[in-house]
């Protein structure tokens, strides 16, 4: 795994009792499906799409079409030539301190530039494997994320 973190130096890390530098995740702490967090309420992450990973302000910003099941306060029938209801939205992990991904080579890279390198694709599972920590699966591979809670946004008007 590959590991990037905001920041040249590590005093905001410090601050927030995190260690800076690489290591090792142990993903069998704490599970928890994307199903069981209140974010996802009336929303299903595997048939979703990411469209794009971004960074602004220290968090990490995934574009999504965001399939809203038929009990979302959104939900709207879909029109004929659709299959379902997918609005855009955003999925953003505040205060990214550290995102991780399975790549080929080892040069450090920001959470930005990490961010902008990821693929696009249907995500296939989301879930938190820890205090702070996520992982997102899908056409892109495995993402790890080290965040506070995220925050599912529908984005613009909903016609």
């Amino acid at each position: 795994m590959f590991h990037c973190e905001f920041g040249q130096d590590g005093c905001e890390r410090a601050a927030r009792g995190l260690k800076s530098g690489c290591r090792n995740i142990d993903m069998t702490d704490d599970v928890t499906d994307w199903t069981e967090l209140r974010e996802f309420k009336a929303v299903d992450m595997t048939k979703s799409f990411v469209l794009s990973w971004d960074s602004e302000s220290e968090s990490l910003l995934i574009d999504l079409d965001l399939y809203l099941c038929p009990e979302h306060a959104f939900y709207e029938r879909p029109r004929p030539a659709e299959k379902a209801c997918f609005r855009p939205a955003l999925l953003e992990f505040p205060y990214c301190s550290s995102l991780e991904y399975a790549v080929g080579k080892t040069d450090s890279l920001s959470v930005a530039e990490a961010a902008g390198a990821l693929g696009l694709g249907a995500i296939a599972g989301l879930r938190r494997v820890g205090e702070g920590r996520y992982e997102i699966t899908g056409d892109f591979g495995r993402v790890e994320i080290e965040a506070e809670r995220p925050l599912l946004r529908l984005k613009g008007p909903i016609a």
